[in-house]
Order: structure tokens, then C-alpha cells, then sequence
């Protein structure tokens, strides 16, 4: 994965995950933000302009779901660059929402690779849209 300068916020409650996936992409040059919270994630939206963001579905306070529409209402460039992470995808409630919103879904346990394979993708779409910008 080419990254530069690319940045990726974890959001998950499981710190021994969140650090395991830090350690990773970190070692792949890409920056990485951690959040333990909805709220937390929230924030540092406000001031940070990550590449891409994986959410866990289950999270203290507000659902991963609800945190992927207030994220996209805001940020609506965010869109596509969001990957919903859950051991729960085939749970009725997550099956219908995943019917209403066309979100990549990475089923726990995953390989890194898939998290990998699917940044790539995600960093090489940026790279295509902004050329495109460029050119119009």
C-alpha cells in the first residue's frame, strides 16, 4: 500500500484490538487515531481529516451504525471511506441496515489482510477522485 501521508481512525472500545490494528497500519506509514467512544471519534473528526475509518459496531454509548450516519451527515466526503467492523453482520438489525447503506462490513475475526486490502482500495479511489479534481 502506497500511503504517504494517509490517515486512518480506529474506532473501537477494545483497546487490545485498536493497539494491535495501530501497530500494524503503523508499520505500513500510515498515521493512525485511536477512539474508544463514539463521542471520542466524533471529536476528533472536528480537527482531523482521516483517509479512512474503521467503526465497531458496538461501542459504550451509541452503536457504530448511528455513529456511521452522524459521521456521513457531517462529512458526507467520508462516505465510501468507512468500514463498519463487527462480529454481528448477520444479526437482523445489522442486515437491514446494512441493506439501507451500501458500507464495506469487515466480519470479526478478521486477517489483517482484509483490513489491508481494503485500505488500499479506499487510499487508491482518493488517489483517482483527486486526479480528477485536478483535471475538471
Amino acid at each position: 500500500m502506497s500511503a504517504g501521508s494517509r490517515t486512518i481512525l480506529i474506532v473501537d472500545d477494545e483497546a487490545p484490538l485498536r493497539r494491535v490494528l495501530e501497530r500494524l497500519l503503523s508499520r505500513q506509514g500510515l498515521r493512525v487515531i485511536g477512539a474508544g467512544s463514539a463521542e471520542t471519534a466524533y471529536e476528533l473528526l472536528a480537527t482531523e481529516q482521516p483517509d479512512a475509518l474503521l467503526l465497531d459496531i458496538h461501542l459504550p454509548t451509541m452503536s457504530g451504525l448511528a455513529l456511521y450516519l452522524a459521521i456521513v451527515h457531517r462529512w458526507p466526503m467520508l462516505e465510501g471511506r468507512i468500514a463498519i467492523m463487527t462480529g454481528d453482520a448477520e444479526a437482523d438489525e445489522v442486515r437491514t441496515w446494512l441493506e439501507r447503506h451500501q458500507c464495506v462490513v469487515i466480519r470479526k475475526p478478521f486477517n489483517l489482510r482484509q483490513v489491508t486490502d481494503w485500505l488500499t482500495a479506499v487510499c487508491r479511489i482518493g488517489e483517482e477522485r483527486a486526479r480528477g479534481g485536478a483535471e475538471a
